[in-house]
């Protein structure tokens, strides 16, 4: 009996500190969950994104890691608020989800919300979701997909988490809608197995996963308790569409030719607009700054005075005039952040309890003065690819002398990965306010950025001296479609009258004929500040004979001359037997010998009165 009194007490004993063990545990898991979780309502118009392209991603107060979609201000046409979140087949660190196959299609980009405690609501408390969408905006259409072919529709679609921990799809759409307006959408929460603590939701895209295909925007997205279809319109005033540039002629250049003129240099006006969400009329004022984010010094602060009445459901343009900036002193590069404050009375808005609407009245951007030119914003919207014997420039107007060193590009990855693929950029000189000659040319592989919308920097081996007007452009190598170089496209920017076409004769200048006339600018931009090592000079020299010679060297097989009057090619083994001839044909600068096995060859070129031999290794 004594005996079973103390294993009795021992057990007791045993119990207590057990319970006491578990409920700590129990009291830390419980913790940890709810500090994951949010509570009603829900609010997210993308717009307290830090504003750095390509690196945004989703608020981890809101949204859980991991997900591919890209918040962004260029995406979009007409978006509700500044900032949206575009859904395509490319991964958050800017590479398709699926390489080497590019008709692979499957489920891309998730927005999935941290856990939202429905615990002890009912259908009789009304919760609604509502947001808008669209369609395309300036990325790839989502296509509507072909029965005969079996291949499914791209879609976006809408899926709540019930209490099981299935996802269920409570809305969906399908491609092939030819609209750009962003249509608003409610959807209600009404089975009981969404009212738990873990509840969440997620939007997913489906589509091609080699690329940036079949894109979606998404915006303005709203879930609270008391709502109802008719629950349309929220008192709130935003900004909306990304800044005018600050300078004039570009959207970046180096300070050390801005300096010297940049009363000319600086834009007449910056724009932008806000949007009412609200069915009825409101008043705004704004203020207008200009801050050097190198050195934190504030160049200009601009308070508007008068306030200006904005309609109903409409937008209204705001127009602010910057000034020149000076006093950089020995500064060798500036971050000009240029910003609109709207003030209105958003944050004494009842409309959305709990959330402060100011958070979308600040819109800003980013002039470069630095080491480079540019013309786009530095984000695309699609990519440009050229075939082999075109050739794409981009002119550039200098305020001083200067040294090109190199080139920022943008290369987007599509498809199959293209790593390694040789491309080759060019620098001419200016014919009457063409392209000339090329001055200089050197051959790059291809290498793409660690993340969307980033650059990747290729210097020369040679500097190249400018002065007033020359033209950068770039050249495919391989006549293979699968390996075209796709060069980022910036659809938003004012710049395009700057790109020239060349199809295999004449250059013309971009939106003059029907050869290219397209809105926005290749995100190429050249790299100035060198030492001269190679002379180009505004007016253009007699030009020079092209090298009698081809390449690529080695190559798998085609190889390329860029002398046009070549009459006459021998290809010859090292034992001195002429394996082939070719004459080539009007306009014929290519000659396959993927044929011939693997070594080493001499090419024998004859154009005019000149002749060359050449070294070439074939190698598959």
């Amino acid at each position: 009996m004594e005996i079973a009194l103390r294993n009795q007490s021992v057990i007791a004993a045993f119990t207590r500190r057990f319970l006491v063990g578990f409920l700590l545990v129990w009291a830390t898991l419980t913790s940890s969950v709810v500090s994951a979780q949010t509570t009603l309502p829900f609010f997210e118009d993308f717009s307290t994104a830090s504003g750095r392209p390509g690196i945004d991603r989703p608020d981890a107060n809101r949204w859980q890691s991991g997900s591919g979609v890209y918040i962004n201000n260029t995406m979009a046409i007409n978006q509700p608020t500044v900032n949206v979140a575009s859904f395509d087949g490319l991964m958050a660190n800017g590479r398709p989800y699926i390489q080497n196959s590019p008709l692979a299609q499957g489920y891309t980009d998730t927005l999935a919300s941290l856990p939202i405690n429905l615990n002890g609501l009912s259908v009789a408390d009304s919760v609604y979701i509502s947001f808008y969408w669209q369609a395309k905006g300036l990325g790839e259409a989502p296509d509507p997909g072909d029965s005969l072919s079996r291949q499914a529709a791209d879609s976006l679609t809408l899926q709540f988490l019930d209490r099981t921990g299935s996802w269920k799809t409570v809305w969906a759409i399908a491609g092939g809608i030819i609209n750009n307006n962003f249509f608003q959408v409610f959807v209600p929460v009404r089975q009981a197995a969404y009212f738990h603590a873990g509840f969440a939701f997620r939007f997913r895209s489906f589509g091609r996963a080699s690329g940036p295909f079949d894109t979606w925007n998404v915006d303005y997205i709203y879930m609270n308790r008391g709502r109802s279809v008719n629950d349309r319109f929220v008192k709130d005033v935003a900004m909306r569409q990304a800044l005018s540039p600050l300078l004039k002629r570009y959207t970046a250049m180096p300070l050390t030719q801005y300096v010297v003129n940049p009363a000319a240099e600086t834009a007449d006006s910056v724009m932008t607009d806000s949007y009412n969400l609200f069915n009825n009329f409101n008043f705004t004022t704004f203020r207008f700054t200009v801050r050097d984010e190198t050195s934190g010094r504030l160049v200009q602060d601009d308070p508007q005075t008068s306030s200006v009445l904005i309609p109903a459901l409409s937008s209204q343009r705001k127009s602010a005039k910057p000034r020149p900036v000076t006093g950089f002193g020995s500064a060798t590069r500036a971050m000009l952040r240029y910003k609109f404050d709207l003030l209105t009375t958003d944050d004494q808005n009842p409309s959305i309890p709990g959330v402060n609407l100011r958070r979308n009245d600040t819109i800003s951007a980013v002039a470069a003065l630095d080491n480079y030119y540019a013309y786009d914003d530095g984000t695309w919207e699609y990519a440009q690819q050229i075939r082999q014997r075109e050739q794409i420039a981009v002119r550039f107007v200098l305020n001083k002398p200067d040294a090109m060193v190199g080139v920022k590009a943008c290369i987007v990855p599509f498809t199959t990965n293209q790593t390694g693929q040789s491309f080759v950029i060019n620098v001419y000189s200016n014919n009457g306010g063409r392209p000339g000659t090329i001055i200089y040319r050197q051959s790059f592989t291809t290498q793409y950025p660690t993340y969307r919308n980033g650059f990747v920097d290729f210097a020369f081996t040679k500097n190249v001296s400018v002065r007033d007007t020359f033209y950068v452009g770039y050249q495919q190598v391989s006549s293979s479609d699968t390996t075209y170089l796709r060069l980022g496209f910036d659809k938003n920017s004012p710049f395009g009258t700057q790109i020239f076409y060349n199809g295999g004769t004449n250059w013309e200048q971009n939106g003059s004929s029907s050869s290219l006339n397209v809105q926005g600018a290749f995100m190429l931009r050249p790299i100035m500040g060198g030492q001269p090592d190679t002379v180009v000079t505004a007016t253009p020299d007699p030009e020079p004979l092209a090298a009698l010679q081809v390449y690529p060297n080695p190559t798998a097989g085609l190889i390329r001359w860029d002398e046009q009057r070549l009459t006459k090619l021998d290809v010859i083994s090292t034992g001195g037997q002429i394996i082939h001839t070719v004459e080539p044909v009007r306009g014929q600068q290519t000659l396959d010998l993927s044929y011939l096995p693997d070594g080493l060859y001499l090419i024998r070129l004859w154009a005019d009165q000149r002749t060359n031999v050449q070294k070439i290794i074939i190698q598959h």
